[in-house]
């Protein structure tokens, strides 16, 4: 049915509601990416299957609903059940019948699937709001996800879906940008610019089409923000748009989607079809006289394309690459007319900030960064996954009361924040609040929200060799300073781990890291150096040891790192087999003995082993510097 006022919408929200209220109980089984590499889709199917087999009318009883990212991806597939809250982690198709006969038929609560405490095993937690992962959290852009069907424009209608367009619609422009101004809503791609101002600037702008662009091409390693958003809620970054549309005069959107997020291109070509069959993308949308649709555009996987001016340019067909700063793209953006473009959790916020108004977010976060951050959580933490705080929690509220601590008890080193471009934080600052400034001052950045937490075992050094050798294989090249900068850091990186750095290297790598900030045309390398200055600044001793006495701690740089085995083994044996060498020898309950001849310092036996007794210690390499 194509609704054509607000009070068609209305009606069909109202319709929505009364069928969702009709059924008792909702049978809710995570379809996100990570859920589905797990299996999810098959646990999904089988509980269809074993209802169906037991004469379960699931329009009325029992519906089995599949949605996006429940964000506790780590726990996958995870299955969780309305109204009761119970939810069940790594749940597989065996499991089905016993969840049917003993939790839904019977009402009891089966123990070995519940969410057990990684720091007291003894503890278990069977309500998904007891859950600290999830207690502590307060959704916002991610409100709706593992919560509604996202094929579904019925289920979103009954999650208040839409009442923010139909809001909008019947005020001014200028008071809608109001709203998102008096909500201190800045971007959440990265930037941190405020997004009233951008819109402002695109409304003032001369140039008659105006368009509107969501950024989903989130290349940062390890960051599942976006991906997971347009999955599990992509009516939701469609009326976003709808509204930014109607605020700045634009008729014609895109979305720019990464080629390697198909589950995403699959439901945001669904949720675009059933706007436009209702009537929500198209001509006089509800009868208002706006008249706008989206196209949805395939990026190739470039980094560089993250960056606003590459990203229009590859959408209009072109080589990816940045232009000068001094050319806005509110004044010439796509096809050199007026643009906005916003990352895709910027545009969920908008629908709630209308709705509810701009006061309603301001209330959380602090005063320079209001409302709250999506941040993919990954790294050497108990809890990894999708989580949402406010804007000024501490890491260490982040880390520890939502991630759970660091796993297997070790000591918290640092968290690099922001992705490749972003810093390494130390543990002495875990008390630092998450916010744009405060983490730029300590030379990182906010970025889309990718979060790497990292112990003891982790060397700094090579990090900081990581996403260095990351952006210089993603730098376009179009500029000499990213283009060759890089290169020259990345020489001087593999002399300090292979042995043959010198003290002035480490000073060549500091002026050289200052030259391509300056130097770089757009953010890619004005940012490359901040995980290199940030672990100088905050692991020199870790530098100074790499380079004075050949020694990598942590046993990740290879050619200073031989393995010993200490005598704190418990002759467990699991080491012997993953040796790919079998460098290692020894009887059970006795210590072991490893033969350094043989060893390539892999890693394997270090990651297997229960008790840490597989250390590094000095290794001899060449003294000479090779020419």
């Amino acid at each position: 049915m194509r609704l054509k006022s607000i009070k068609d919408l209305e009606k069909r929200r109202k319709d929505a509601i009364k069928a969702k209220e009709k059924v008792r109980n909702t049978v809710l089984v995570c379809c996100g990416t990570g859920c589905l590499a797990g299996g999810s889709a098959a646990v999904a199917e089988e509980f269809r299957k074993k209802l169906s087999e037991r004469g379960i009318d699931m329009d009325v009883e029992l519906r089995v609903k599949t949605t996006g990212c429940h964000g506790f991806c780590e726990r996958g597939p995870i299955v969780t059940f309305v109204p009761s809250g119970i939810l069940y982690q790594k749940v597989k198709p065996k499991h089905v019948d016993e969840i049917i006969e003993k939790t839904i038929i019977g009402g009891d609560v089966i123990r070995k699937l519940v969410y057990r405490d990684p720091t007291d095993k003894k503890k278990y937690v069977e309500q998904y709001s007891e859950i600290p992962f999830y207690k502590h959290q307060t959704r916002i852009a991610l409100r709706n996800i593992g919560q509604l069907d996202p094929a579904s424009l019925d289920d979103y209608l009954a999650r208040d879906g839409f009442k923010g367009l139909a809001k909008a619609l019947s005020m001014k422009p200028g008071e809608i940008v109001d709203e998102v101004e008096r909500s201190g809503l800045r971007g959440r791609g990265g930037g941190g610019f405020p997004t009233a101002r951008k819109w402002r600037s695109a409304i003032e702008a001369v140039g008659g089409k105006k368009y509107i662009i969501c950024n989903g091409d989130e290349g940062d390693p390890g960051a599942f923000m976006d991906r997971s958003i347009m999955e599990g809620d992509p009516f939701d970054v469609l009326e976003g748009m709808m509204i930014g549309a109607y605020a700045i005069g634009s008729d014609e959107g895109y979305i720019y989607v990464r080629q390697e997020y198909p589950l995403a291109v699959k439901h945001l070509r669904k949720a675009i079809d059933a706007c436009r069959e209702a009537g929500l993308l198209g001509e006089n949308i509800l009868g208002s006289g706006l008249n706008f649709d989206i196209t949805i555009a395939r990026g190739g996987g470039a980094f560089v394309c993250g960056e606003s001016s590459a990203l229009m340019m590859s959408v209009a067909g072109k080589v990816g690459e940045p232009r000068a700063k001094y050319i806005h793209s509110t004044e010439r953006g796509l096809y050199d007319l007026p643009t906005v473009l916003n990352n895709v959790e910027t545009w969920v916020d908008i629908p709630i900030i209308i709705e509810k108004g701009g006061d309603w977010l301001a209330q959380y976060g602090n005063e320079k960064s209001k409302g709250t951050k999506a941040f993919a959580l990954v790294g050497r933490v108990n809890n990894t996954g999708l989580v949402e705080v406010p804007m000024g929690i501490t890491l260490r509220e982040l880390i520890f009361n939502i991630g759970g601590g660091i796993q297997k008890g070790r000591r918290f080193k640092g968290v690099q924040t922001g992705g490749p471009s972003g810093g390494c934080i130390p543990a002495e600052l875990l008390d630092l609040p998450v916010d744009f400034d405060h983490l730029t001052e300590q030379g990182s950045m906010m970025g889309s929200g990718g979060m790497i937490v990292m112990d003891e075992r982790t060397c700094m050094v090579d990090i900081a060799r990581y996403f260095l050798n990351f952006l210089l294989e993603e730098s376009c090249g179009k500029c000499v300073p990213c283009r060759e900068g890089l290169k020259q850091l990345k020489i001087l990186y593999d002399r300090i781990v292979e042995g043959f750095g010198t003290m002035e290297d480490l000073e060549r790598i500091e002026w050289l890291s200052g030259d391509v900030q300056i130097g770089s045309l757009c953010a890619l390398g004005k940012s490359a150096p901040n995980p290199v200055l940030s672990t100088i600044r905050f692991f020199r001793d870790e530098y100074e040891e790499h380079i004075h006495d050949k020694r990598c701690r942590t046993g990740v740089c290879k050619a200073l790192t031989k393995l010993v085995i200490e005598d704190t083994c418990i002759g467990c044996g699991k080491c012997i087999p993953v040796c790919p060498t079998d460098a290692i020898a020894g009887e059970l309950k006795k210590l072991h003995v490893l033969d350094r001849e043989k060893c390539i310092v892999c890693g394997s036996c270090v990651e297997i082993c229960p008790v840490d007794c597989i250390k590094p210690e000095p290794a001899k390499v060449a003294e000479e510097v090779p020419s």
